[in-house]
C-alpha cells in the first residue's frame, strides 16, 4: 500500500512552546483517519504543517514522497466553517472556482476544463443544480458541501477537513459523513472531529493528538490512549452504537461509545 503522508520526528509550533512534539505518522492511500483530541492540542496545526502553512521546526514531512512545497498541490483543504456575510454577492459556482486557482497561471482566465471540473465537483457533492445560487441563501449543510466541492475542484489525492460538521444538525452531519465515505473510495481523507459517534461509525483509523500523537493504524481507541491524550481519567459511556471502538481493561470485552466525559478542563 502506498504511503501518501509521512511525518518523521516532527516538531512544530512556536519556538519556545512547540504545539506538536515528536510526531511520527505514516498514512496509507485511501485511509480515512479521524483525529480527536482537546482544543489547543495541535490538530489544526498538524493540518497546517501538511499544507505548508506552518513550518516544522525539525523532522521530515513528505506528501506522496515529495517535500511539502511540492506535495501540497495534491491536497484539498476544507477549513472550519467561517460565517460569511449573507449579503455578499458571490455565487456557489464562483466559490467552487476558487479551488482551481492553484491550477492556472496567474491572471489566466478560467477555461472549459476548469468549468467542467467545477461542475463535476458540484455533482459529486449533490449541488449540481445550485451553481447559480448566491451562497448566502444556502443552509449551513449546503454551504459545507460547497466548501467540500471547492476542495475537490483542485483535483486532490488527499482531502483534509477541520471539523466539517461543527455547525450543522445531526441529520445533515450524517449526510456529509456519507458523502465523505463515498469520496474516500478514490482519495485519502484526514478529518478533525469532536464527534466520536462519527469517528466510530465512518472512519477507518483513529489518531489521538495532544501535542503528541497516539496512532496505531487501527480504529480502536483504548482508555489508555484517551487518558494520555486528555491527560485525565475519562469516563467512557456506552450509547448503543453498533461499532465497537473502546476495548475495556481486564476482561477484553468492548464498549461502544460516542461520548466522553471528564471533570478536567479540555480547553
Amino acid at each position: 500500500m502506498e504511503t501518501v503522508i509521512s511525518l518523521e520526528r516532527v516538531w512544530a509550533g512556536y519556538p519556545k512552546t512547540p504545539v506538536l512534539e515528536d510526531i511520527n505518522l505514516q498514512v496509507q492511500a485511501l485511509d480515512f483517519i479521524g483525529l480527536i483530541g482537546p482544543n489547543g492540542g495541535g490538530k489544526t496545526t498538524l493540518l497546517k504543517v501538511l499544507l505548508g502553512l506552518v513550518q516544522s521546526q525539525r523532522g521530515t514531512v513528505k506528501i506522496l514522497g515529495r517535500p511539502v512545497t511540492q506535495g501540497r498541490r495534491y491536497i484539498g483543504y476544507v477549513p472550519q466553517i467561517l460565517e460569511l456575510d449573507r449579503d455578499f454577492p458571490i455565487q456557489v459556482r464562483d466559490v467552487v472556482n476558487m479551488g482551481r486557482l492553484g491550477k492556472r497561471k496567474l491572471f489566466h482566465r478560467y477555461n472549459r476544463k476548469d468549468r467542467e471540473i467545477v461542475q463535476r465537483s458540484l455533482v459529486q457533492v449533490g449541488m449540481a443544480d445550485k451553481g447559480d445560487r448566491p451562497i448566502g441563501e444556502l443552509s449551513g449543510g449546503e454551504r459545507q458541501r460547497v466548501y467540500i466541492a471547492r476542495a475537490l475542484a483542485s483535483e486532490p489525492k488527499i482531502l483534509l477537513l477541520d471539523e466539517p460538521t461543527a455547525n450543522v444538525d445531526s441529520q445533515v452531519q450524517n449526510s456529509i459523513y456519507e458523502l465523505l465515505k463515498e469520496l474516500n473510495q478514490s482519495m485519502t481523507i484526514m478529518m478533525i472531529s469532536h464527534d466520536l459517534g462519527a469517528i466510530s461509525t465512518y472512519v477507518k483509523t483513529v489518531g489521538c493528538l495532544n501535542r503528541r500523537l497516539h496512532y496505531h493504524h487501527d480504529r480502536l481507541i483504548t482508555p489508555t490512549m484517551i487518558e494520555e491524550t486528555y491527560q485525565c481519567p475519562v469516563d467512557l459511556i456506552a450509547h448503543g452504537i453498533p461499532h465497537r471502538v473502546f476495548p475495556d481493561h481486564g476482561d477484553g470485552s468492548q464498549t461502544s461509545t460516542h461520548h466522553h466525559s471528564s471533570s478536567c478542563d479540555h480547553a
